[in-house]
């Protein structure tokens, strides 16, 4: 399998800048993966497309506002983006970092809220080790002063509404630095509907890294070697996918992340193991889904991870017919963009 084989056109207008007003107002592309078929709905439609007793498996990952924009005390400008707590007592934070020249060992940054940052190592990819300083606690300042960690397709800086549209309405739990997107179309008016249908839902977390923005530098897929992303599957969510799993019911995962989640924490007997871990799963062409029926996904970058994870789901030939349809309708795309159901 070669990268080239994911490819398409895309003109640049629609890549989505900005969300819509509404969340729900978004547009769905809905496929059948039997039938090859594919319709063009609005998302409102979704709880009536789900069958009563699906089970929905969404992703409570919260978005941290983790780039934070400070100078060294020579007054050169840094930014900070926040990819990992290491260490909770120091408060060691894996980073990424730019600069005009590359951040050594025991240089200081400031950064507003009185927040202060040290480099404490570099390690692999140039990324730092950077030790936090804060006279309160410091997640609370982090709120105050975080930008939110847009996309890089996003041209735009980042605007106080993008701290409530650029995470779920469900989001819970902190430590992901980008949304779990196909999670933004939902409202609570959604949730009710699906609950009226019978649908149940359930969450696990997986803290989105900064690899799904990352670009695939292997033309062969086979040597291409994905971020770990940490996940957390409580007790009571494994208990229920399982069960709703061995009744013959679907598994509808919301996002790529949830179904990276689920195909990777499944056991030799076909069930979910609940508890937290680390994952590197890249679902390429070829791998057998034992756990996920249907998909919610946003529609996703040329030649990246994410739409080889679709592409295996549905076939590589379907998918990019339907991206090709896709834009010719004018569909939006990427994280502030519509999505489709692939059943």
């Amino acid at each position: 399998m070669q990268l080239n084989d994911f490819d398409f056109e895309l003109p640049h207008q629609l890549i989505a800048q900005r969300p819509l007003e509404t969340r729900s107002s978004s547009r769905l592309l809905h496929l059948s993966r039997g039938s090859q078929a594919v319709w063009h709905r609005q998302f409102d439609e979704l709880p009536d497309l789900l069958r009563e007793g699906d089970l929905l498996v969404r992703n409570e990952t919260r978005v941290l506002p983790a780039r934070l924009l400070g100078s060294k005390q020579s007054g050169g400008q840094v930014e900070v983006l926040l990819l990992r707590e290491l260490d909770s007592e120091k408060n060691v934070w894996r980073c990424m970092t730019r600069s005009s020249r590359p951040l050594k060992v025991g240089t200081l940054v400031d950064f507003p809220a009185e927040i202060n940052g040290e480099i404490v190592e570099v390690i692999e990819d140039g990324q730092r080790l950077v030790r936090f300083s804060s006279p309160g606690p410091f997640h609370e300042k982090l709120e105050q002063v975080g930008h939110m960690p847009l996309p890089p397709y996003i041209r735009r800086d980042d605007q106080p509404f993008d701290k409530d549209r650029y995470q779920t309405v469900y989001a819970n739990n902190p430590g992901a630095v980008a949304a779990p997107t196909a999670g933004l179309h939902f409202t609570e008016e959604t949730f009710t509907a699906l609950s009226e249908r019978n649908i149940e839902v359930c969450g696990v977390t997986l803290h989105v890294g900064p690899g799904t923005f990352q670009p695939v530098r292997t033309d062969n897929l086979q040597e291409h070697q994905m971020h770990s992303e940490v996940y957390d599957i409580p007790l009571t969510a494994a208990e229920r996918i399982n069960k709703a799993h061995t009744e013959g019911r679907r598994i509808i995962a919301l996002g790529t992340t949830v179904t990276r989640t689920l195909e990777h924490a499944i056991d030799e007997d076909g069930l979910l193991c609940a508890g937290q871990g680390e994952t590197e799963l890249f679902i390429k062409p070829g791998h057998r889904f034992r756990m996920v029926d249907a998909m919610i996904t946003n529609f996703h970058l040329p030649k990246s991870t994410l739409l080889v994870l679709v592409s295996a789901f549905a076939g590589r030939d379907f998918v990019l017919r339907a991206y090709q349809e896709a834009v010719a309708k004018g569909y939006r795309f990427f994280s502030y963009g519509d999505c489709m159901l692939i059943e």
